[in-house]
């Protein structure tokens, strides 16, 4: 499995954050993929094994591929040949995301299951730490759509979970869209864009305002859900939709104020101290963001961090202290042009 931890890429986290198949068969025939995306993989491969690899970035991986292939990033299309009962059981593990894709305004014809990731966790301790996982590093994406449950337990409830996506993958100065949810403030979710390095782009809504259902109490799975079409991200919890980003659009004058803590029924007295600790985060919480709504108003007009293709995978971001982001029933949906 691919997995790498990544030293913090200079984001300082969102804290600082039935089915009926009437089309075309979907199978991994229609996987896309690059010149570097194949050095990327012999890459990684070859680092699987190396004496403390698991210190190396995939960013690293990406730039020293792009520098092999002379900078090539244009997409190939590669075809698979698979022998019909492998077909068939792909159909069959693919149902579940043809059936999901209506929840999010998508029509199965519109596209292709690009792949179905097994089971994968980030578990990070220590301060400022960021890790990635994917176990298709060689499939970059531009309009698509991602989805997993995730499963939290988060010593620091700014600490969150996500996807990175349209990344190039550089590992000094990143070009990439970050999608995060965190506990601080029963369910907070931000959108960053990150340009030559710089903090360029932000967003971010407090997901109880539309999803009712979102718990943000460690050990809790929510479902989320990203749809990137051009210019447009729209973001969900649950099957709920929070919000949508136009990338050309600046981001807001001002930070949203934080709501007192809602204090549900029934807790154990372990989970009442989580709400204790979360009410000192709050504050926190609220200035730092305040802080990085001012870098992105900034450098927005500067950087103009328009991004429509790259790498994606699963995120984590610890502030402090242990951090563990599980992902299952993931799937990626690429859209066609």
């Amino acid at each position: 499995m691919n997995r790498r931890f990544l030293p913090f890429l200079g984001l300082v986290l969102l804290i600082l954050m039935a089915c009926g198949f009437g089309i075309q068969p979907l199978d991994s025939r229609s996987l896309t993929l690059t010149p570097m995306s194949q050095l990327v993989r012999e890459t990684l491969t070859a680092r699987a094994g190396e004496e403390g690899g698991s210190s190396d970035s995939l960013a690293t991986a990406v730039a020293n591929a792009t520098q092999k292939s002379e900078g090539i990033y244009a997409t190939q299309t590669a075809r698979a040949s698979l022998n019909e009962p492998a077909r068939l059981a792909s159909v069959t593990a693919m149902a579940p995301a043809v059936a999901e894709l209506p929840r999010y305004g998508v029509d199965p014809a519109d596209g292709y299951v690009a792949w179905i990731h097994d089971p994968t966790t980030i578990d990070l301790n220590g301060f400022n730490q960021t890790g990635f996982a994917n176990d298709y590093p060689q499939i970059t994406a531009k309009d698509f759509v991602l989805a997993a449950d995730i499963k939290w337990n988060t010593k620091n409830s700014l600490s969150g979970c996500g996807f990175m996506f349209r990344s190039d993958g550089n590992q000094n100065n990143p070009n990439q869209y970050t999608l995060i949810i965190t506990r601080v403030a029963s369910g907070h979710m931000g959108f960053l864009a990150m340009a030559n390095g710089q903090l360029s782009n932000y967003r971010e809504y407090f997901i109880k305002d539309y999803d009712r259902s979102f718990s943000w109490l460690n050990d809790s799975t929510n479902r989320l859900a990203l749809v990137a079409r051009g210019n447009n991200l729209d973001f969900y919890t649950n099957g709920i939709r929070i919000g949508q980003v136009d990338i050309t659009q600046p981001p807001p004058p001002t930070v949203l104020d934080f709501d007192e803590l809602e204090i549900p029924a029934g807790l154990l007295p372990s989970q009442m101290q989580e709400f204790q600790t979360i009410n000192s985060q709050n504050d926190e919480g609220s200035q730092q963001i305040e802080q990085q709504l001012g870098e992105a108003q900034r450098n927005f007009s500067k950087n103009k961090p328009f991004f429509y293709d790259g790498l994606l995978g699963f995120l984590g971001l610890s502030q402090s202290g242990r951090m563990i982001c599980e992902f299952s029933n993931a799937w990626l949906f690429i859209l066609k042009p």
